[in-house]
């Protein structure tokens, strides 16, 4: 509940004994939340009970007691405990977990109204599906053979690559786990979820400059910043909680807080500078400010030198953006950015920050290097204080893409080889055959047949391609016709004219979630949808990654409502439908035919994921640190003394080994100044140990204590072997590291953690001891680059910095120059960029259906600046079109404010349920649609796809504003 504080301490409401009254009868969960709403007392909860009080006796206070459980937060992915007041199997008040080191007793306005998505009246009730127009009640297993024999007979007539399974952010880590699983059985690769229109530009850019492609530090290290550079990001209204770890930097070291920005944000509010600069010219900025640290030679060099290759081509690139140039593009001026520069020098160690601001564009694995770049020359990197601290959105979209619900790999980023498929088929003990005989294949361009196992499949940004493309353009026999949306949002996509085709063009479309989402109401099908209603969070139980890499156990709170059902539960229902669960769930304890054991669904994938140390997490761990977090450091996040002493709260990854061996975890990614074995760690060595005669391994540094007081390679079998420590492995490990590849066995590829164990025993980081590189010389720029958007209105520097050739990418064919040549900006001169509000999340449908945060925010709006507004003759509050060039628009209300600077307009991405000014609430099923409703920002947005991810670009399209 939402409590008033007295004297700024939260205290524990007296219950009056009618609340106790209606916690001690029988009736039922409804009819005591429709009686006592969402206050406590009153004379609503007398005639839910017959209006009867009587004085309470020992026996009634005690079955009426309130039992507290913890929980996590299922927004954004700080990852806040919840502390949930339940009596009698009902969620009647909530509390800010005190204890937990990452909220410290803060909510923000989202994790504060959490309890009313664990009994919201919005929620989907039952399975349905959509017959001759309206919205009919049918059973589950009704529900499961519809779909289940209509897939099986498209999988028959056209591959199983006709099915499109679509995961979730929202599922935690075993369900994710499973579902990725569940596409592998089906036989496809068409399975992605929302990282890759958040932060897949973020993973494969920085994974390809240090190794990992997660955030390198935490939020509580921010604690030790000296300075602190935040550019597309807004956490004071994404992620409202960090702003806590922020400012306890900015107010207790001094640290001078940089927002870039193109907006002037909440977080900008609290900026000691704020820099505007164009949406879309991240690198370019970047390059401005490194521009002034190398002309200076404010450089860490020594850092460079040995932990750093390729910087020398990054100094030709960076010598081209001098002040001149960076006006001219990004509209900053040179002597800003050289105060900016100044500041980072001046006050070291700093950490970045970054968000969608950063990802969401055609460029943005250039964006992401650029500014892992920018810290690898302050020397910035592998300390406490410094690092890229990478703010993920969704609670456990961290989690998700750890587990693999991704087109392009498996589980742990292990790929897609035969290699990769190989170490889970003996994760899963599965037959190698049967399983690659699930998928389909094509013909090569050598004539030769090749399976679609090995090949990545549509990313989530391309799906309503996979549906409208034809086919012969496809790397695939035939289209999607099938489409699962199993807990995700389709308005956080662009280009939604075509996805309402696109849902129109399928046989079915099947929708997974706690709520109907804009899946239900944006298409005009009259039949073949179906609606599955999962259970949130909070109704079941799991493990969640946090955006630090930390894993927190969620308990469950209440059992599911209604009719729904936790996903883990789903999965297992269909998985028997389609007639191998029996080989699913081989090695997974069942608590019945389906519902396999949480728990043991944990220790499956501790048992494959070695590559980013997703071992050491046991169930057991993760339930002692929940227990005891009062006993973990604030800033360290180090356990002092107690049953946990000595870890790090939440073992963030990488915790190496069998959960027997003990890693604390990995606070700080490559921080070479604690011993492996204590949370230490070196670059990876990923790319190989030379590159055109140099090398690309450390030069003379090594992590605390290592035996190996130089850089060396990743570890395996052999190179065990070569330095006698092959006798350090016991027999067991010995023999499971023999029944793999011998000597060729590898630290990821070895089922027994021997390797690991050896390796960490003489302080070596199993990965090996390498350099960052600053060049990516498999990417499109291998250093990265400036190039103009795809809808720019800056026709002036096209030909100085233009877009990509057309090309073939995710089986499809992907546009970039014959977009840009079009010159649009005539008729659509306003840029037009879009972002998160701190009343909602995603898009918005759980938390537009939250009736404490739907009062917060109830208009869907535009920010344009006052000159623009001026210009066209718009009044601040009146009604408006913004319409994109390829003939999206939406109708909103103007909110005229120097937020935006001017030709820039601003729109939130969190609304649904209008549609180019048409109200769509009538199409929802009966009391299941949001209290707000309003236009989609991605119908106006357009196409745009990075050229490594296909990450959308949603952050610098073209638009025009007329009034309405």
């Amino acid at each position: 509940m939402l409590r008033k504080k007295t004297n700024g301490v939260a205290r524990r409401p007296q219950r009056t004994s009618i609340l106790s009254k209606v916690a001690e009868s029988s009736v039922d969960r409804r009819a005591f939340l429709r009686g006592s709403g969402l206050a406590i007392g009153g004379l609503a909860a007398i005639s839910a009970t017959g209006g009867s009080v009587t004085k309470a006796n020992a026996a009634t206070a005690a079955a009426g007691a309130v039992e507290t459980i913890k929980s996590v937060c299922t927004h954004c992915s700080v990852g806040c405990t919840v502390v949930a007041e339940v009596q009698n199997g009902v969620w009647t008040g909530q509390e800010p977990g005190w204890d937990s080191p990452f909220n410290l007793g803060a909510h923000c306005a989202k994790g504060a109204s959490v309890r009313e998505h664990a009994h919201g009246e919005r929620r989907l009730k039952y399975p349905m599906k959509k017959e001759g127009g309206e919205w009919k009640r049918i059973s589950w297993e009704q529900a499961i053979n519809e779909i289940g024999d209509g897939m099986m007979q498209i999988r028959e007539e056209s591959g199983p690559d006709s099915v499109y399974w679509l995961g979730s952010a929202k599922h935690n880590n075993e369900q994710a786990y499973l579902f990725r699983k569940f596409a592998a059985y089906w036989g496809t690769n068409n399975v992605d979820h929302q990282a890759r229109i958040c932060h897949s530009t973020t993973v494969a850019g920085v994974a390809n400059t240090w190794g990992y492609g997660a955030m390198t530090n935490s939020y509580n290290d921010i604690h030790n910043s000296k300075a602190i550079f935040i550019i597309g990001g807004n956490p004071a209204e994404a992620h409202p909680v960090s702003l806590l770890h922020v400012l306890k930097a900015k107010e207790q070291n001094n640290a001078p807080l940089i927002v870039c920005d193109p907006r002037f944000t909440r977080t900008a509010a609290h900026a000691d500078e704020y820099v505007r600069f164009r949406p879309g010219t991240d690198v370019a900025l970047v390059w401005g400010i490194l521009w002034h640290i190398f002309d200076n030679s404010w450089e860490d060099k020594e850092f460079i030198r040995t932990r750093v290759w390729g910087m020398d081509q990054i100094r030709e690139e960076v010598a081209k953006w001098t002040p001149e140039e960076v006006e001219r593009v990004t509209g900053t001026p040179g002597s800003q950015l050289k105060r900016v520069a100044r500041t980072l020098a001046n006050n070291r160690p700093g950490t970045v920050i970054w968000c969608m601001g950063g990802t969401q564009h055609t460029t943005g694995n250039n964006n992401t290097r650029a500014y892992c770049i920018l810290q690898l020359a302050l020397g910035n990197m592998g300390t406490s204080g410094g690092g890229t601290n990478i703010f993920r959105g969704h609670d456990n979209v961290q989690g998700a893409t750890d587990l693999g619900v991704l087109s392009h790999t498996l589980p742990g980023y292990y790929g897609l080889s035969k290699g990769a498929w190989a170490h889970w088929g003996r994760v899963w003990g599965e037959d190698g055959e049967w399983l690659a005989g699930q998928f389909d294949t094509i013909q090569g361009a050598d004539g030769k047949d090749k399976s679609l196992q090995n090949l990545t499949g549509i990313p989530v940004s391309r799906w309503i391609d996979g549906i409208l493309e034809d086919k012969d353009n496809m790397d695939q026999p035939n289209n999607v016709r099938a489409m699962v949306l199993w807990g995700h949002a389709p308005n956080s996509q662009t280009r939604m004219t075509e996805m309402k085709t696109a849902m129109e063009k399928l046989d079915m479309l099947v929708v997974v979630d706690p709520y109907p989402t804009v899946s239900a109401v944006l298409h005009d099908r009259t039949d073949g949808v179906y609606l599955l209603p999962a259970c949130t969070q909070f109704e079941t139980r799991g493990s969640v990654t946090a955006s630090n890499r930390s894993l927190q156990w969620r308990d469950k709170i209440v059992d599911p409502l209604f009719e729904s059902l936790p996903d883990h539960v789903i999965i297992a229902k269909f998985a028997n439908k389609f007639g191998w669960g029996d080989r699913f769930f081989r090695n997974i304890e069942m608590e019945d035919a389906e519902t396999p054991n949480v728990e043991s669904v944990t220790r499956e994938f501790n048992r494959g994921m070695w590559t980013i140390g997703y071992t050491g997490q046991s169930p057991e761990r993760m339930k002692t640190h929940m227990a005891n977090q009062h006993t973990f450091d604030r800033t360290t996040l180090r356990a002092i003394g107690g049953p946990a002493d000595g870890d790090y709260y939440g073992m963030p990854w990488p915790c190496w080994g069998t959960a027997e061996m003990g890693h604390p975890g990995t606070p700080n990614l490559y921080d070479m100044s604690k011993p492996v074995s204590e949370g230490g760690l070196t670059f990876r060595a990923r790319f190989g140990v030379e590159r055109d005669g140099d090398n690309l391994l450390a030069e003379g540094v090594y992590s605390a204590g290592s035996e190996i007081q130089d850089g060396y390679p990743e570890f395996t079998m052999q190179m065990l072997m070569d330095l006698g420590w092959d006798g350090d492995l016991t027999e067991d490990e010995r023999a499971a590291i023999d029944a793999v590849a011998g000597p060729k066995t590898n630290w990821k590829t070895d089922l027994s953690g021997g390797i690991q164990r050896v390796a960490i025993a003489h302080e070596c980081a199993p990965f090996g001891n390498a350099k960052a590189r600053a060049v990516v010389w498999t990417f499109p720029d291998p250093v990265p680059i400036h190039r103009e958007p795809l809808y720019t209105n800056r026709r002036d520097l096209v030909e100085d910095y233009p877009t990509y050739e057309d090309r073939h990418s995710y089986r499809l064919p992907t546009l970039y120059a014959s977009i840009q040549k079009n010159d649009v900006s005539k008729e659509y001169p306003i840029i037009l960029t879009s972002g998160r509000l701190v009343e909602y999340e995603g898009g918005g449908e759980e938390t537009r259906s939250n009736p404490w945060l739907a009062e917060l925010q109830q208009d869907m709006f535009v920010e344009m600046h006052p000159r623009d507004a001026n210009n066209i003759g718009i009044r601040d509050g009146s009604q408006v079109w913004v319409e994109g060039p390829e003939g999206g628009k939406v109708k909103v209300m103007a909110m005229v404010t120097e937020r935006v600077g001017e030709g820039v307009a601003f729109m939130p991405f969190h609304f649904g349920g209008h549609y180019q000014g048409e109200d769509l609430r009538d199409k929802y099923p009966d009391g299941a649609d949001p209290y707000v409703l309003g236009e989609s920002c991605n119908v106006a947005q357009t196409y745009g796809y990075d050229s490594v991810t296909q990450m959308q670009e949603t952050k610098c399209t073209l638009c025009k504003i007329s009034a309405a």
